[in-house]
């Protein structure tokens, strides 16, 4: 896939429906700094954990399936593997589906950081779910995030007003 490297996945769900709207596909990235208390995850948090996936398998199960609406990054901690993750979704939106992706980053931080594979990735993705998960947060109400901090951003519409617009269904 133009040339990225494999990704690091803690694993892949074929067919979701709880990590975006519609029947979604979701790879998990290996490797999280924030470790957040009452993860859903911790075994991603190692960055040498999982499996290495070539993207254009990835891509392959992602074009078999008719009946999704979108992808889902999640993690793990998919800013850490951005250049691939961006790759990736590039090639997801050409087949016209929507990319999600879930950071434990919050949108200002990413900004803020000014990192190249960073930016690439937050133009490649619709909806970003930023902030750490915060256990006392924590709401089985909330639509499609783990914590009531957690911010449902739509990407484009933010990039273009310079500040954060959230998603609305």
């Amino acid at each position: 896939m133009e040339g990225s490297a494999k990704l690091r996945a803690a694993g892949r769900v074929r067919e979701s429906i709880v990590d975006g709207p519609g029947l979604r596909y979701v790879v998990f990235s290996q490797g999280c700094p924030h470790r957040c208390e009452g993860c859903h995850n911790p075994h991603t948090w190692p960055a040498d954990g999982g499996e290495e996936v070539d993207p254009e398998v990835l891509l392959a199960e992602i074009q078999a399936d008719g009946l999704l609406r979108g992808v889902t990054f999640s993690g793990g901690e998919p800013f850490l593997q951005a250049d691939a993750l961006a790759a990736l979704a590039r090639r997801v939106h050409a087949l016209g589906l929507d990319v999600w992706t879930y950071t434990g980053y919050t949108w200002e931080e990413l900004c803020a950081a000014d990192d190249p594979a960073w930016n690439r990735l937050l133009a490649e993705t619709d909806v970003l779910v930023d902030g750490r998960y915060r256990r006392d947060e924590q709401s089985y109400r909330l639509r499609f995030r783990g914590s009531a901090n957690q911010r449902l951003i739509d990407v484009p519409q933010s990039l273009t007003a310079g500040g954060v617009i959230l998603w609305e269904t």
